[in-house]
């Protein structure tokens, strides 16, 4: 198979070098390419948009494919006319493409294929301007309703640069569509169609600002990440009761009802349609759509890739793509870093030389990939456009992959040459974290391991004080929330939390369970529960000497003050338990230990005399249990709160699980030893080991745990629920 690539950028050469990965691919030739895809195959001088240039240039060389890469050719209608000359193209017609051409086109497709999006008005002048803004209020988004090569839209608080820029917009002849702002982190995901059958390709996530911190004006893309752990675990519950992750989601609400849409219309989307999507807390909303693989997301997923890319477009452009294609990819993460010239994105210097490739390339997982770039008389690599370089990093981890890809760039230089240095960096730190969608319950806040919802409006619990608690199968360790889960966890320790919870209430304590008839999405890890008013403490019962008690009373002979026998050592049982009560840390930081003292002068003497007395009472309640089963507990951290109704103080939270509580076998306690526990000690003793890489107190988020580790950690959670309660994990409810 011949194929010809139409474009002159970073995705055309990412294209160029995925198809030369194609055994089914004889030859690859490119129009009109740059100085890096003239390395890989032959150019051909001709304007991209130009449809007459182009079909003649494809009647001449027989090519057997046309792909064309950017979006302004294809809203001049190149596809038609080579698809006119009788040849396949990998791209939509100029009708079809207006989905990108015209953000007001695009709106009215999505409001009559029912596709989730931000509301919009459509403004020819400054008075319905001024109108779209008081509607949507701050912040406010201003988008050139043309094509602007991603830097048509504005994001800002400030009114007046508002409609600065859609007056900027009217006076260049154009129109301006303005939006409501979307909550949530952005995502892109590339689906392919034929026109009828769609395959997505993985999600990634691009960096449009030009500086770190997302400050600065738009671009066309400072970089991106493939893929994205932090989707993991997302889900909608769709019209049909089921629940879908994130990419069935898009594929079912955004995806196919559009190419349908369009269908009807009578004008069939052949190519790739690039949704970019926000994850809300009303669930995923179209940001906006393209009709072309987006820059520069496209550097970093076509380089994981395995599917042979040449026969993918082809089956597109021919209308044989099929139902249910599964796409084969490979393991590990792709990250690009766009390097930039000086002044872009405004008027960008040119003609610099470019040193340093050679020894970019030379790196382990390290690829170049050329956008703006030519060449002098001598030869020499000159910048020639805005976005010069990508350098892409590929590796087992993100954090690899980022590192590989810095590395390249500082390799590599010119003068005035300009990268963002936080690409992927809060996905790194566990920053970014979504969550599911639940009918008749709206996201109120994520902690670590669970997130809260409240009742939504209208719903079965509107008006009552409940929240819904659903656990997680996140895992956190040296106060990072890691990106692997550990599957099963959220069960086990919401099924447990709820038998602690039932033999507590038998025995008088007051909890905070209403129902376990929660959304089926979340059935078995999740329980609806009053909304207390929280004391703002930790409270720790402790019936053995260990973890921070032990590093305490090896300097002082205390714990929290309490003074204690002599002679105890890792793991003693105390002669009687006692009360050590904390500090609550915000989210990524320390409880501290604090006195009874402190306490009381916290929440006040009687407030202090009721927690004390109730977590040692649930402490002495839940060791005795734990005993005849042959576990020791050895501490445990509760929360209490107010009734908001009638003040009663109430145990909530979860209770008494191997995350909140030190587990060990009795079978092998032996004071003056570390005791193996029921936790994620697996976890740790793998993160602070040579072979995890990663330097605790680095500031950098640990890797995603091996397969080995996740598995020991799993099966350590499930024999804690198996001990303790003496049944297999099972669904204690069914949901509703």
């Amino acid at each position: 198979m011949k194929v010809l690539v139409v474009g002159p950028g970073g995705r055309e050469h990412a294209i160029v070098r995925a198809l030369l990965r194609d055994d089914s691919v004889t030859d690859v030739e490119a129009a009109p390419g740059n100085a890096g895809i003239a390395q890989d195959v032959p150019c051909h001088p001709v304007d991209a948009s130009d449809g007459e240039a182009v079909a003649q240039l494809v009647t001449d060389h027989g090519y057997d494919l046309v792909v064309v890469g950017p979006e302004a050719p294809l809203a001049a209608g190149v596809a038609d006319a080579v698809r006119e000359a009788g040849v396949p193209v990998f791209g939509p017609s100029g009708a079809a493409a207006q989905l990108e051409a015209s953000k007001a086109f695009a709106k009215e497709v999505m409001e009559a294929a029912h596709v989730p999006t931000a509301g919009a008005v459509h403004a020819t002048e400054l008075t319905a301007a001024e109108v779209g803004l008081d509607r949507f209020g701050a912040p406010y988004v201003v988008k050139d309703d043309g094509l602007a090569a991603g830097k048509g839209v504005v994001v800002t608080s400030d009114r007046d640069a508002a409609l600065a820029h859609a007056q900027a917009c009217f006076e260049a002849g154009g129109s301006v569509v303005i939006e409501e702002f979307l909550d949530g982190p952005e995502v892109s995901l590339f689906v392919l169609s034929d026109g009828e059958h769609l395959v997505p390709l993985s999600p990634a996530q691009d960096f449009k600002r030009i500086f770190d911190g997302d400050a600065g004006p738009n671009t066309g893309g400072m970089g991106a990440y493939t893929p994205l752990d932090w989707l993991t675990g997302y889900t909608e519950t769709h019209d049909d009761g089921a629940t879908r992750d994130f990419v069935a989601t898009v594929m079912d609400r955004v995806a196919r009802p559009t190419v349908a849409e369009m269908a009807r219309r009578g004008t069939p989307f052949v190519g790739v349609l690039y949704c970019g999507l926000a994850v809300t807390s009303r669930g995923v909303r179209v940001v906006e759509f393209n009709v072309r693989f987006g820059d520069p997301e496209t550097q970093a997923v076509l380089e994981r890739l395995a599917t042979p890319l040449g026969r993918l477009l082809l089956d597109c452009a021919t209308g044989s793509l099929g139902a249910d294609r599964e796409l084969d990819w490979r393991d590990g993460y792709a990250v690009d870093v766009v390097m930039a010239a000086e002044n872009y994105p405004d008027a960008p210097r040119k003609g610099d030389v470019i040193s340093g490739l050679d020894a970019a390339e030379d790196l382990d997982g390290v690829a170049v990939l050329h956008a703006g770039t030519g060449r002098d008389e001598q030869g020499r690599l000159l910048s020639a456009g805005g976005r010069v370089l990508a350098v892409v990093g590929t590796g087992s981890t993100l954090a690899e992959a980022v590192q590989r890809s810095y590395a390249g760039v500082d390799r590599i230089g010119w003068q005035g040459a300009q990268h963002r240095t936080d690409i992927a960096a809060k996905a790194l730190a566990g920053d970014i974290r979504v969550h599911a969608q639940l009918p008749g319950w709206t996201h109120a806040v994520s902690g670590k391991v669970r997130d809260l919802y409240r009742p939504a409006p209208g719903s079965a619990w509107d008006g009552q004080d409940v929240v819904l608690v659903v656990a997680s199968d996140r895992i956190s360790a040296y106060d990072h929330v890691l990106s692997t889960p550990i599957p099963d966890k959220g069960r086990v320790l919401t099924q447990l939390s709820l038998w602690w919870f039932e033999r507590l209430r038998e025995a008088g304590v007051a909890t905070h369970v209403v129902s376990t008839e929660v959304p089926q999405a979340v059935a078995g890890r999740a329980m609806i529960c009053r909304d207390l008013q929280m004391v703002e403490a930790e409270c720790i019962a402790r019936g053995y000497l260990t973890g921070s008690g032990l590093a305490e009373y090896r300097g002082s002979g205390t714990v929290t003050g309490i003074p204690l026998p002599e002679g105890l050592t890792d793991g003693s049982r105390l002669p009687e338990p006692i009360f050590t009560p904390s500090s609550k840390a915000e989210q990524g930081g320390h409880d501290v230990n604090i006195s009874f003292a402190e306490l009381s002068a916290s929440v006040g003497e009687e407030l202090a005399d009721q927690l004390r007395e109730a977590t040692l009472r649930v402490y002495r309640l839940a060791e005795q249990t734990c005993r005849e089963a042959g576990v020791v507990l050895a501490d445990t951290k509760l929360e209490f709160g107010h009734d908001r109704a009638t003040g009663e103080l109430v145990l909530g939270d979860e209770v008494l699980t191997p995350d909140s509580s030190r587990f060990w076998p009795a079978e092998s306690w032996e004071p003056g030893t570390a005791q193996p526990s029921f936790d994620k000690q697996f976890v740790r003793d793998w993160l602070t080991s040579s072979a995890s890489g990663w330097e605790r107190g680095s500031g950098i988020a640990p890797p995603a745990l091996p397969e080995d580790v996740v598995a020991a950690t799993r099966e350590r959670y499930l024999d804690a629920y198996r001990r303790i309660t003496g049944e297999e994990l099972g669904q204690r409810t069914s949901g509703a």
